[in-house]
């Protein structure tokens, strides 16, 4: 690109021209994950800070939307896919089949690249720790939980997440 920026450069630094050069040029690809298996995940990332599980949502509720981590703020709000036509949107839990079909498009070896694991192992874990971690919930925190991750429950299909219902 014409433009002088550093890997530091946030996109909003640059006009909407500039804006939607860079991005017409790029391929882009957009990694979405259920939002309470991101919750989870970062709650085990985070063992310690947290006496619980329940706790540590309660705090995430607590800062509100606007003081949210990039951990656990909505991917709608940090991706921005109203905006930004992602070429490719790859869902955690169909990783090996999604990455073998985006590697392909771009002339890349499959087999020598994709690690070894099997989406149904990664599903099955998943379900039933969320089974378990949702049970240690209220059903106030259930409530604002979805309320939080509306927009990412309403703009991907995330149809056996605990937070649609």
């Amino acid at each position: 690109h014409p433009w002088q920026h550093t890997p530091e450069t946030q996109l909003s630094e640059f006009n909407l021209t500039e804006i939607e050069a860079m991005l017409g040029s790029y391929t882009k690809v957009l990694f979405v994950r259920d939002p309470f298996q991101r919750l989870i995940s970062m709650f085990m990332q985070s063992m310690g800070s947290s006496p619980s599980f329940s706790s540590f949502v309660q705090d995430i509720l607590d800062s509100g939307q606007y003081n949210a981590s990039v951990s656990w703020n909505p991917l709608v709000s940090l991706c921005r896919p109203c905006l930004i036509r992602y070429d490719y949107v790859v869902m955690f839990g169909f990783l090996r089949q999604e990455l073998g079909h985006l590697l392909r498009r771009a002339g890349l070896p499959v087999d020598s690249i994709l690690p070894e694991f099997t989406d149904t192992q990664v599903q099955w874990t998943y379900s039933w720790l969320s089974q378990q971690m949702f049970s240690e919930l209220s059903l106030q925190q259930k409530k604002q939980l979805s309320h939080f991750y509306r927009w990412d429950l309403a703009a991907f299909p995330f149809s056996s997440s605990f937070l649609s219902d």
